[in-house]
């Protein structure tokens, strides 16, 4: 079987090119992402005000989700092709910043601005909350880079919240937004708190938290039956209330690691395993 294998890698070598379509793929959601957002402002200038903008908002936070579909299965994609390269780990990385890093912090930005009305000065505070998170994941990535070149041992755990992670946190809040819009009090304390919540997550980028890896705990899942039901029961469960499961797993996953961490210290939990990054 793996000779039948080899032998197919080697008659169609243009295979080993799937992995950077797959990062490729991964980049242009995220372009698409940030074109998408800036539709909000013509929309309030010609159009109808700011009437239905969240439904932007949400479009673009499900083009960085299904982003990670490609990133997920890239990497996957250049081990079962023997077509790992630096090459492709540059790319992935890039790929990353773009998506995970430029594009979450345009739709957040924008997002305060049109739907909050702030003053410059405001607006300047947001853009500094901003700043943080696209710093925070350009120096997780070139840590990544570096680690990756260096090949270490992989991990069961990162070090510190990995980008699509923090990406997915902050996507989840603003599909949640869009879902159950309301005036409530409530909800636009929600939208004012996402840019000070984007500069948190950077701050977790770059932190030595352990979290887990969430693609090899996917992936294992035919080896864990007790992995298994969960994801039956989390399916389940998203059937019925898809904004609030996504909000509170995509969070919990967040939260949960620097509350480990902490209880851990203080002697409540067993200390995390050594992470990777």
């Amino acid at each position: 079987m793996k000779k039948t294998f080899r032998d197919l890698l080697i008659r169609n070598q243009w295979l080993k090119w799937v992995p950077n379509a797959l990062t490729l793929g991964n980049s242009l959601c995220g372009f698409a992402a940030i074109l998408f957002t800036l539709q909000v402002y013509e929309k309030m200038m010609y159009r109808d005000g700011a009437e239905g903008i969240e439904k932007i908002f949400m479009v673009s936070a499900l083009m960085i989700i299904f982003a990670m579909v490609f990133d997920a299965f890239d990497g996957y994609a250049a081990r079962l092709l023997n077509a790992a390269s630096v090459h492709g780990i540059q790319m992935d990385s890039l790929a990353d910043m773009v998506t995970f890093g430029v594009a979450p912090a345009t739709v957040v930005a924008v997002m305060a601005h049109s739907l909050n009305h702030l003053r410059p000065t405001q607006f300047t505070q947001v853009w500094c909350l901003c700043a943080i998170y696209i710093g925070c994941a350009a120096l997780r990535l070139a840590k990544y880079n570096v680690h990756a070149m260096l090949e270490k041992k992989s991990s069961e755990k990162f070090s510190g919240l990995p980008s699509p992670g923090a990406a997915a946190a902050i996507c989840s809040v603003i599909i949640f937004y869009a879902v159950e819009k309301s005036d409530s009090e409530a909800m636009h304390r929600l939208i004012s708190f996402l840019p000070y919540y984007a500069a948190i997550l950077g701050f977790l980028m770059v932190s030595v938290i352990p979290y887990q890896h969430f693609g090899k705990w996917i992936f294992s899942i035919p080896r864990h039956k007790k992995r298994l039901l969960i994801v039956l029961i989390v399916l389940g469960a998203t059937c019925f209330e898809p904004a609030w499961v996504a909000l509170l797993l995509i969070n919990g996953y967040v939260i949960w690691a620097p509350l480990a961490t902490l209880a851990a210290k203080i002697g409540l939990l067993k200390s995390p395993s050594d992470a990777n990054i």
